[in-house]
C-alpha cells in the first residue's frame, strides 16, 4: 500500500493534503479524542465546554487558565510529516495543506498554503480595537490577558459555537475540488463542517492514513492504519 501510495505521489501535481490533530501528536502535542487525548482527562469542566464561545464569554478566566496550559504548545517543532508537505509544495507536487491544527506547525516548516479552517494560536486579536498580539502575550499575561484599550485579546481560534470563516472554508473547498490526489492524515473525519469537506473530491486516489478506522474508510481507495510519521518515513520523507 506504500508504494502505492508512493507511485500517487510521484506522479501528482495536485496533491492536497487533509490533516488533523495525528499530525502534530508526532511533535508531542497531544490530540483530542484518543484514549489519552484532551477530552479523556478530568478538569473541572469537560474541555468541549471550556472550549466553547459561551463558556469564553461567561467564564474568561478559567478559559484562559486551561487555554495557557493546554493549547499554547509553543516549543513544539515540525515533525517528518511537515517538511514532507513542504518540500512536496517547493517541488511543486502540493497545492494546499487544509488543516484543523491551530499549532502553526506548517508554517514553521516552510509551507506556504496553508488552510487552518480553526484558526491559530499564534493570531491573537484585540476584540475592542483589533489590535494584533503574538502568542507569547497570551502565555505571558497574568490572568485575563488585555489590550492598551481596555479590550479583551482573543486567540483567533474557532471555538464551540463558532462559524468557520467563509474565505478559508471557500479556499480549502476550491483546493480540495482541484486536487488529483487527495491524502488525508490524521483525523478522526468526525468533526463538521471541516469533515464534509472530503466530499468535494471527485478523483480517484483518496488516501486515508489515521492509527484507527473513520467513517470514510469505505470512501477511500487507499486506507492505512499507521502512524504518520511510519507512512511519511516510508514515502521519503525526512526532518529538514
Amino acid at each position: 500500500m506504500i508504494e502505492t501510495l508512493k507511485a500517487w505521489v510521484d506522479g501528482a501535481k495536485r496533491i492536497v493534503f487533509f490533516g488533523g490533530a495525528g499530525v502534530s501528536t508526532e511533535s508531542g502535542i497531544p490530540d483530542f479524542r484518543s484514549v489519552d487525548g484532551l477530552y479523556h482527562q478530568q478538569y473541572d469542566y469537560p474541555p468541549e465546554e471550556i472550549l466553547s464561545h459561551s463558556f469564553f464569554e461567561r467564564n474568561t478566566e478559567y478559559f484562559y487558565d486551561f487555554y495557557r496550559k493546554k493549547m499554547l504548545p509553543l516549543e513544539a517543532q515540525p515533525n517528518v510529516v511537515h517538511y514532507t508537505l513542504a518540500r512536496w509544495e517547493q517541488e511543486g507536487k502540493l497545492s494546499a495543506v487544509v488543516t484543523q491544527n491551530i499549532d502553526g506547525l506548517h508554517q514553521k516548516a516552510g509551507s506556504k498554503k496553508v488552510y487552518e479552517l480553526h484558526g491559530s494560536v499564534l493570531r491573537n486579536y484585540c476584540q475592542r480595537c483589533g489590535k494584533f498580539f503574538p502568542a507569547e502575550f497570551i502565555r505571558d499575561f497574568p490572568g485575563v490577558p488585555r489590550c492598551e484599550c481596555g479590550g479583551v485579546v482573543k486567540p483567533d481560534v474557532v471555538l464551540y459555537e463558532e462559524g468557520l470563516d467563509g474565505e478559508t472554508l471557500d479556499g480549502a473547498i476550491r483546493a480540495i475540488s482541484q486536487a488529483d490526489v487527495l491524502i488525508v492524515g490524521g483525523t478522526s473525519l468526525t468533526v463538521y463542517p471541516a469533515a464534509g469537506l472530503l466530499r468535494y473530491y471527485g478523483g480517484g486516489k483518496l488516501a486515508l492514513i489515521n492509527r484507527d478506522v473513520t467513517p470514510y474508510d469505505g470512501a477511500a481507495q487507499l486506507v492505512l492504519h499507521e502512524p504518520l510519521g511510519k507512512v511519511f518515513t516510508a514515502l521519503g520523507g525526512d526532518a529538514l
